[in-house]
C-alpha cells in the first residue's frame, strides 16, 4: 500500500482504521511524527475483525534511536520503516493469532511469536508487511 506521515501532535487522535488511532502506533520515546504503512493498519483491523477483540499495540513505529536502545531489536526492524507491529489481542492465544496473521500473509510478510514464559508472563505476536516472508519464535 503507502507509507503515511502523521503528527503525534497534531493527529494523535485521528482514526485510521475503524479502531486504530495515530497514537497508537506512535514510538515509545513520544517523537513526532509517526511514520505507518496503510497495508499494516488493514492488516491489524483485519485481526481485530476476526476475533472481535481488542487489539494492543505494544511497539508500533520506531525511531533509530529507540530501535538502537532496544536489547534484541533487528538493526534494520521494520518498525524503523511504519511497517510493524507487536501486538497482544485480548483473551486469544500467541499461537492463534500467529495463525491467523499466516492466513492473510501467505507467502510474505513477518510474523514473530513471542509466547508467555519466565521472565515474561505475557507473550505478543510481530507481524509486518515486508514483501518477502520471515518466520521466527522469540
Amino acid at each position: 500500500m503507502s507509507l503515511e506521515v502523521y503528527s503525534l501532535t497534531r493527529e494523535g487522535e485521528k482514526k485510521l482504521r475503524a479502531n486504530f488511532r495515530v497514537r497508537e502506533f506512535a514510538c515509545a520515546d513520544g517523537s513526532d511524527p509517526v511514520f505507518l504503512d496503510s497495508e499494516l493498519t488493514a492488516l491489524l483491523q483485519a485481526v481485530r475483525d476476526h476475533f472481535g477483540r481488542a487489539v494492543s499495540i505494544t511497539s508500533g513505529y520506531r525511531t533509530a534511536a529507540h530501535n538502537a536502545a532496544l536489547p534484541h531489536a533487528a538493526p534494520y526492524s521494520q518498525h524503523l520503516y511504519g511497517r510493524a507491529a507487536d501486538i497482544r489481542v485480548s483473551g486469544v492465544s500467541v499461537d492463534e493469532v500467529a495463525d491467523y496473521a499466516e492466513s492473510l500473509l501467505p507467502g510474505r510478510g513477518g510474523i514473530g511469536r513471542y509466547s508467555p514464559k519466565a521472565g515474561r508472563p505475557t507473550g505478543w505476536v510481530h507481524l509486518d508487511v515486508r514483501s518477502g516472508k520471515s518466520r521466527w519464535s522469540g
